[in-house]
């Protein structure tokens, strides 16, 4: 497999495992608009053999006006065509991400303590991403309407401190691959290695379903998260995109 082959697998599996409630295709390219405040739920992303992007950004345009949202546009490395059309003053560059990889075959069997992993999210899970996101009712609702869209095999770990939950993150199979969303520590508690015990329960639970690689998305200024990632073997670096954040509407 070459190396482009296997970005854009982890790419559409990345894709896969944060579905929007509400997509259409547009002239090749994926619009997405959920609504709440994720952009990979809220942008045009392209897709495999994607091709001129002039009449995709104009509809998109066209349909998140209508909507009374801002445009925005996520850029991938591996398909940076959109870029030379939006990159002026009315676009701003936010977010630059990067997408890393992990083999696990070497991964240890042994459990994680005191992390356990559901088929589904318990309502103290729930809880917990929705204060550490500062959610409201419609952005809580819209991340419930992204579990209930999932299709692929699913687990939600959960890493248990006194009084209580003190991480989450959850994962996604798809095409032998395990990604890893959604991880989150309530900021009194962060620190602690919370986070590492629930992502671990995640990647053993993974290997434990046949999968040989673990796959996530962080955000290239999240310094914490990253060296967190390093420790739990993410070295392995397939490509960056970032968005392009259009003005508010109106």
């Amino acid at each position: 497999m070459t190396d482009l082959e296997q970005a854009w697998r982890v790419e559409e599996a990345c894709l896969n495992a944060w579905p929007s409630p509400r997509e259409l295709l547009i002239h090749g390219y994926l619009l997405r608009a959920a609504g709440g405040r994720s952009k990979r739920q809220n942008s045009v992303t392209p897709m495999r053999g994607s091709g001129a992007p002039g009449p995709a950004i104009e509809a998109a345009r066209a349909i998140y006006e209508r909507l009374g949202r801002r445009a925005i546009f996520r850029i991938p490395a591996i398909a940076p065509q959109m870029e030379p059309l939006l990159s002026h003053a009315d676009f701003a560059v936010v977010d630059e991400t990067c997408t890393l990889l992990r083999a696990l075959d070497d991964l240890p069997a042994v459990p994680e303590p005191a992390a356990t992993v559901a088929a589904v999210p318990g309502e103290d899970w729930l809880a917990v991403r929705d204060a550490v996101n500062h959610a409201d009712a419609a952005a809580a609702q819209v991340f419930r309407d992204t579990v209930a869209a999932l299709s692929l095999p699913r687990a939600f770990a959960a890493a248990a401190a006194e009084g209580g939950i003190g991480a989450i993150a959850f994962g996604v199979l798809d095409g032998g691959c395990l990604v890893i969303e959604a991880v989150a520590t309530p900021e009194p508690l962060r620190g602690r290695g919370h986070a590492r015990r629930a992502v671990a329960a995640l990647l053993r639970w993974g290997r434990a379903e046949g999968v040989r690689a673990a796959c996530l998305q962080v955000v290239a200024a999240n310094t914490p998260a990253r060296a967190l990632y390093r420790a739990l073997g993410f070295e392995r670096e397939l490509y960056r995109y970032h968005y392009r954040v259009g003005p508010e509407p109106g």
